[in-house]
């Protein structure tokens, strides 16, 4: 289902290119806009997870760098039968936590210094066992897309303006196939469309890895303790690094905010999850007794 999901998005992302660059510039903007699509879907597959690596200047650490880190990740890995993950740290006080990579052998966990110093062992465990069912799942790949190709819907946007602006105009007249009109509309449309493309990843599989992330470490109401800190200390700590176009990756949004922004979340209520999380251990304690 993600393969298929990954091949909408890629086309999706293609379609648009194409036509704000025929709009722009009729059938030379179209053939640049061609271009441009082939180098992004191609590069989005291969290299969107270095690039969202990069972006929050994620440094890769080794087990002698990160022992404890290291112990806990390769435990828990184990226990989903997955490939050992490379490791990141983030150089961020916020924190939060994220899983990228085309699949579980080229798969990533990366997690913020501050999430290394504000949870206890148990909450950490259940983070890195959420971003390790997203590993398992198979959703790094189509969340990775999802945020490189977003990111490269806005800055569309913000050339063509920019070229607006000073002179560039949206298509000439001697432009064969330009649409001045259809430029402007590809230019307001494309903020919309990177919004849209991070609604595209389904909120449920963010149930879905709590679920299975409480079930690795078998301590659901310790995931439920780490979301509800990463919950309360988002407002106060917010994310200086990367960009909103990213905020699906993360186990809870590090750019959220109040109002109409929310009627665009890439997250369930974190209250709706922590209180799932507190039925799934109910459940278990029934179960057992």
């Amino acid at each position: 289902m993600n393969r298929i999901k990954s091949v909408m998005l890629l086309a999706t992302l293609t379609a648009l290119i194409l036509w704000v660059g025929q709009a722009l510039g009729g059938q030379s903007g179209l053939m640049l806009g061609l271009i441009f699509a082939a180098v992004m879907n191609f590069g989005a597959y291969w290299w969107s997870d270095q690039i969202v690596l990069r972006m929050y200047g994620a440094q890769e650490v080794s087990p002698a760098q990160a022992p404890e880190l290291w112990s806990m990740v390769r435990e828990l890995a184990q226990r989903a039968n997955l490939p050992m993950p490379r490791l990141y740290i983030i150089p961020e006080h916020a924190p939060n936590a994220f899983a990228t990579g085309r699949n579980p052998e080229h798969a990533a966990v990366a997690v913020t210094a501050g999430l290394l110093e504000m949870l206890d062992r148990q909450e950490l465990a259940g983070v890195l066992a959420h971003e390790l069912s997203h590993v398992k799942h198979r959703d790094t790949l189509i969340m990775t897309i999802a945020g490189s190709l977003a990111g490269a819907m806005s800055m569309i946007a913000n050339m063509a303006m920019f070229g607006a602006l000073f002179g560039g105009g949206f298509g000439d007249d001697d432009d064969d196939g330009a649409n001045p009109i259809g430029g402007l509309l590809g230019v307001l449309i494309a903020p919309i469309a990177a919004s849209l493309i991070q609604m595209a990843i389904s909120r449920s599989r963010e149930f879905m890895a709590d679920e299975e992330g409480a079930r690795l470490t078998r301590q659901p109401l310790a995931l439920a303790s780490a979301l509800r800190k990463l919950e309360s200390w988002k407002a106060r700590l917010p994310m200086h690094a990367g960009s909103p176009a990213t905020a699906h990756l993360f186990i809870v949004n590090p750019f959220a905010g109040g109002g109409l922004s929310n009627l665009f979340s890439t997250h369930p209520s974190t209250q709706e999850r922590i209180e799932r999380l507190q039925a799934m251990a109910g459940a278990s304690r029934v179960f057992a007794a």
